[in-house]
């Protein structure tokens, strides 16, 4: 199988050179627009090009605001703490996902959760999120969510929307709501994925985004917060070091965060943001490509959720064991194909192996199991093939 795949790889991506996960494109206007940052000498966090970002990704999104930073982490950090994250609570999440959602909810001197995923989303359960609350908590006589050993407040849920598939969104607004926690997506995998016909991000409180230079889009460095127009006003007043205005005093009236999206990053966002959604066509054709090659064999390819258009951001495949996993890893690798494992589960990591949790059945049986492909954009036609 490894041979077999190795070839259709190479022979869709048109190279028989390395290959990396993910490499991103930039064949529109990126140029043009980072030279005009330069040429007005508003490279910084101050430019027109950051708040004609913020408004076009408001737009394409349908969220009411949004609010750059400097990376998705930031972002998430900050919508945390408008969520009400305070020191000591608890924030649940899944064990299956990129270290940043954990570090965000550390950040805030808060506890991880551990929930199940589900096995067709890879995104958090909403079925064992409430099988944990009804089991671990409690609503006390104001109506905050407690546990029942400690009192703890469970004060937020945070699910990744994985590798850009929705996850049960319906069913975690349902238990969220049922609970009083506040519900923080992290959409950082997932611009341009839609659940029931609405952009993932836009369900919960606030939500968050990524544009790493592997994501689907990239301003280099960057993230945005999703949220109402008071939450996204507090998020542009934290993300810019809590300084009022005024013609020349620097007076700021609260602890404020350096986390503003450079001038330059957002000219190169706004210029892949016209893009996006023939980057979205081309990942979706590739996904297409792999449903078909394995088609018949042993290995399930992961396809989108009923109901759901996912960007595909990283093609995936389900091993049938971690034995075939690793062999998969090690001979593609070894034969200049990239491949990556989904990462290393929350609770297996050092600094969160004491959290709290749930039985993890599903997120341990993917773990061993999932293989993620050679997803660059690949656009048919055009100099711009990767």
């Amino acid at each position: 199988m490894s041979d077999q795949l190795i070839r259709f790889v190479r022979d869709y991506f048109g190279t028989n050179e390395f290959i990396p996960l993910h490499a991103p494109v930039f064949p529109g206007r990126e140029k043009e627009y980072v030279a005009d940052t330069i040429e007005s000498t508003f490279v910084s966090s101050v430019g027109a090009y950051v708040d004609r970002f913020e408004q076009d990704m408001a737009g394409y999104t349908g969220s009411p605001k949004a609010v750059a930073t400097v990376n998705g982490t930031a972002a998430l950090h900050i919508a945390l703490k408008l969520a009400g994250v305070e020191a000591g609570d608890l924030v649940i999440t899944q064990p299956l996902t990129f270290v940043a959602t954990c570090n965000a909810i550390a950040y805030c001197n808060a506890e991880p959760v551990f929930i199940d995923v589900d096995r067709d989303t890879l995104g958090l359960s909403a079925k064992a999120l409430e099988a944990w609350l009804d089991e671990h908590t409690k609503l006390d006589s104001e109506g905050v969510c407690r546990t029942r050993a400690d009192n703890k407040v469970v004060r937020a849920c945070v699910p990744m929307h994985t590798f850009g598939h929705p996850a049960d969104l319906d069913g975690l607004v349902s238990v969220t709501r049922r609970w009083n926690i506040a519900l923080v997506e992290d959409a950082a995998e997932s611009l341009g994925s839609y659940y029931k016909g609405k952009h993932t991000g836009t369900f919960g409180a606030l939500g968050t985004l990524s544009f790493n230079g592997n994501k689907i889009m990239t301003t280099g460095g960057g993230g945005m917060i999703l949220a109402g127009e008071a939450l996204a006003t507090r998020a542009k007043h934290l993300t810019t070091t809590a300084k009022k205005p005024h013609p020349f005093e620097y007076i700021h009236d609260e602890l404020g965060y350096n986390y503003r999206l450079p001038n330059l990053n957002a000219a190169l966002g706004c210029a892949q943001l016209e893009q996006l959604e023939t980057f979205i066509e081309a990942k979706r054709a590739l996904a297409a490509a792999y449903e078909g090659f394995f088609s018949g064999t042993d290995l399930e390819f992961v396809k989108e959720p009923a109901d759901c258009r996912s960007n595909y951001w990283l093609s995936a495949v389900i091993c049938e064991d971690k034995a075939h996993r690793d062999e998969l890893l090690e001979s593609t690798n070894q034969q200049g194909v990239m491949t990556r494992p989904i990462w290393a589960l929350m609770n297996h990591l050092a600094m969160y192996q004491s959290c709290r949790r749930g039985d993890l059945s599903n997120s341990e049986w993917l773990e061993a199991r999932v293989v993620n492909l050679p997803s660059s954009v690949v656009i048919r036609n055009s100099s711009a093939v990767v």
